[in-house]
């Protein structure tokens, strides 16, 4: 008969026939306080915890420097503050907006200054090169750390789970979440390591970023003080625009 294991924590279960002279020496291993299945656990929840970091380093950013940004930015204080830079307003402003992967700034905020400083279309084409260059930042630093790193910091199984969510609907979440608040560069993130490929997230990226960036820089050549209206039209119109380039990349 085969020696059975010293471990305490595990015993022995024969396999196959139970009269079968051999079913003693055919045998495996099956854990009885579930160290196993707690291991997997402590890698499902990995995943977590990395999204809880990043979104708890954005608010606390947030509570440090929120309020002071707001009124840098906002009104006509932050409209004439942004004017002050002359002819390198835009180029303070993409940097603005670049930003916002780790500082709270009020990226809409900016967008509707450069629609009135530049009008609808030159201001949200410099808007749309902020929020693109956001994206791609955090997008890239993910993807840097390479697939070693990942694995240290979120477990083997979350990042395939990760990947596999990625895989089938890592366009659409890239999508959603650019008007909203902090989403943006944590899905940004969350793609790169996960490992998106780049012909899929920056369509995606762009999808999302342009229509928000043109709609904000409209609604503030024009005037409007309606936000939500941007918010909600920045919200339907990449939605229309992903399943197109969705199909078309898979041609």
């Amino acid at each position: 008969m085969g020696k059975q294991s010293a471990d305490p924590n595990r015993k022995w279960t024969a396999v196959g026939d139970p009269s079968s002279p051999m079913a003693a020496t055919i045998a495996c291993p099956c854990y009885r306080d579930g160290d196993s299945i707690a291991h997997g656990d402590l890698d499902r929840v990995r995943l977590i915890i990395i999204i809880v970091v990043m979104v708890s380093v954005y608010t606390a950013t947030f509570l440090l420097f929120g309020e002071q940004v707001e009124k840098t930015l906002t009104g006509d204080e932050g409209l004439n503050w942004l004017r002050s830079f002359g002819v390198w307003t835009w180029l303070i402003a993409i940097g603005l907006i670049l930003s916002d992967v780790v500082l709270p700034i009020p990226a809409t905020v900016v967008m509707s200054a450069l629609g009135i400083i530049y009008g609808a279309v030159l201001g949200g084409l410099i808007g749309a090169v902020g929020s693109m260059s956001a994206g791609l930042a955090a997008y890239g630093a993910a993807r840097l750390i390479g697939k070693r790193a990942a694995v240290f910091l979120v477990g083997e199984r979350d990042l395939e789970r990760a990947r596999s969510f990625f895989e089938r609907a890592g366009g659409w979440a890239v999508v959603m979440s650019r008007p909203l608040p902090m989403l943006p560069e944590v899905v940004a993130c969350l793609a790169g390591m996960a490992g998106m490929p780049a012909r899929r997230f920056v369509p995606a990226l762009a999808c999302g970023s342009l229509p928000l960036s043109f709609i904000a820089a409209a609604l503030g050549a024009l005037g409007a003080e309606r936000p939500w209206l941007a918010f909600i039209a920045s919200g339907l119109i990449p939605l229309a625009l992903w399943p197109i380039a969705n199909r078309l990349l898979s041609k």
